[in-house]
């Protein structure tokens, strides 16, 4: 088991120093890594808390699962490593072509009905 526990369903309004006093007094904490969305800067609604050791991070699970700050249930559990690159869900694939990527790739290119439609009046 890790360390470093996920923290879930937290109140937007919730603030790092808030959830590092609500852990604290379970051990010593290394780091609260509180993520913020990039378009609007608020919290995301959870937070990673980092213990020194895995047996904190155990007793935190126990004791916080279920517990209530802010009006809101905390869901507590052990945090699961992100797998970073590979294949997945998003990034680069260098055959395929989404609608969130700029460019078509390179290639006969389609262009509208319109614009096919007049090509073919002019001959």
């Amino acid at each position: 088991m890790s360390s470093k526990v996920f923290v879930g369903n937290l109140d937007f309004k919730t603030t790092r120093d808030e959830v590092q006093t609500l852990f604290s007094q379970i051990g010593a904490i290394r780091d609260v890594f509180l993520p913020t969305d990039r378009e609007s800067g608020r919290p995301r609604g959870f937070a990673f808390v980092e213990f020194e050791s895995e047996e904190d991070a155990q007793k935190a699970i126990e004791r916080f699962n279920g517990y209530e700050l802010g009006g809101r249930a905390l869901r507590v559990n052990a945090a699961e490593d992100r797998p970073r690159g590979g294949s997945g869900t998003g990034g680069y694939r260098p055959g395929g072509f989404d609608s969130g990527d700029r460019f078509p790739p390179p290639g006969k290119s389609k262009g509208s009905r319109r614009n096919i439609r007049s090509k073919k009046r002019s001959l």
